[in-house]
């Protein structure tokens, strides 16, 4: 069973944290499901940036995100070249170490 490495993120997770995730799950899936209070704006449908992750090892491991998702990444802060929506990185066989960037443009948060 995979695990997904969270690092320390300042409010969300400042010890991070290691969990087994099922195949199949997303990413933000297995954080909130553990207590991680990822924001997703949209409801985990790609249609927001609020739920975007840094993918810091096991990258290649994860299906190539679609045009939508790069299109909704455009507009995330801090953008980078391992960047994923968390809703939209699915983990499949391998180990992932996730980074959760300490800003989102979420104008307001929900608290989910």
């Amino acid at each position: 069973m995979p695990q997904v490495i969270f690092l320390p993120h300042p409010e969300l997770c400042p010890d991070g944290a290691v969990f087994e995730a099922d195949q199949g799950t997303s990413v933000l899936d297995v954080a909130l499901s553990n207590g991680i209070g990822i924001e997703h704006a949209c409801e985990k449908v790609c249609a927001c940036t609020t739920c975007h992750v840094l993918i810091r090892e096991g990258f290649d491991s994860l299906d190539e995100g679609d045009e939508l998702e790069e299109d909704m990444l455009d507009k995330a802060w801090g953008l980078e070249r391992d960047s994923r929506l968390g809703c939209q990185a699915i983990i499949k066989d391998q180990d992932l170490v996730v980074e959760i960037p300490r800003y989102t443009v979420n104008q307001v948060s929900e608290g989910h």
